[in-house]
């Protein structure tokens, strides 16, 4: 399945998670490319929107090499071939590090005066455009189990069957509209994938004028 860009993928999203409209989930994006599809599926579900930080650990000399994740509390996903991948202790430290204080800025830059939306009791929706290796979701689902919401929910347009069985009993349920075994990166899935600036994400934010929680 090839989707013309994010907006399509996240109207599909919408269609696949149309039980919930009217309920008041809280859909939950992983910056930056998942924002303005949470958007669309918040607007679609009449639910309300916000961002879950978690950024992915890099491997060394390939910064696109997930081998892990970190969320905001600090909390490491770490994968099984972090070291083979040549991340030592010292190199480790130093990623955790630039990790946390990027989310710090994110979290400082895209919600400055406001406090999160609190997920309790909630139906919480986390989206994001695609996983590879899944490492940021993860950290994602686990920040959010450990805040009690009534039912936690994993939804994205694509992702490979092997990366779907590692978030099994990570959520409640999982949404995945499309699970290729000839998966080599997420933008392969889309018609039009461009980067999404933190302009845009900023600008999603203030136009839902999320309420103070």
């Amino acid at each position: 399945m090839i989707f013309a860009d994010r907006i399509a993928a996240a109207r599909k999203l919408a269609e696949a998670l149309s039980d919930y409209r009217d309920k008041h989930p809280l859909i939950l994006a992983i910056p930056r490319g998942a924002v303005p599809m949470a958007k669309v599926i918040a607007q679609q579900l009449n639910g309300e929107m916000d961002v879950v930080l978690v950024r992915k650990l890099r491997a060394p000399d390939n910064p696109e090499f997930a081998i892990g994740s970190i969320d905001e509390s600090g909390w490491i996903y770490l994968a099984d071939y972090a070291e083979r991948a040549g991340a030592d202790q010292d190199y480790m430290n130093q990623e955790v590090s630039v990790q946390m204080e990027t989310i710090r800025q994110r979290r400082m830059q895209y919600t400055p005066n406001r406090p999160l939306v609190n997920p309790a009791g909630r139906i919480v929706i986390v989206i994001d455009d695609g996983l590879a290796t899944g490492s940021t979701m993860i950290a994602a689902l686990h920040a959010l189990r450990d805040k009690r919401p009534a039912e936690l929910v994993c939804a994205i347009p694509v992702a490979p069957p092997d990366t779907l069985k590692k978030l099994q009993g990570k959520a409640d349920r999982i949404v995945c509209l499309s699970s290729p075994r000839d998966f080599c990166a997420v933008g392969q899935f889309y018609a039009d994938f461009p980067q999404v600036t933190d302009e845009e994400v900023m600008a999603c934010l203030t136009d839902l004028a999320l309420p103070k929680i």
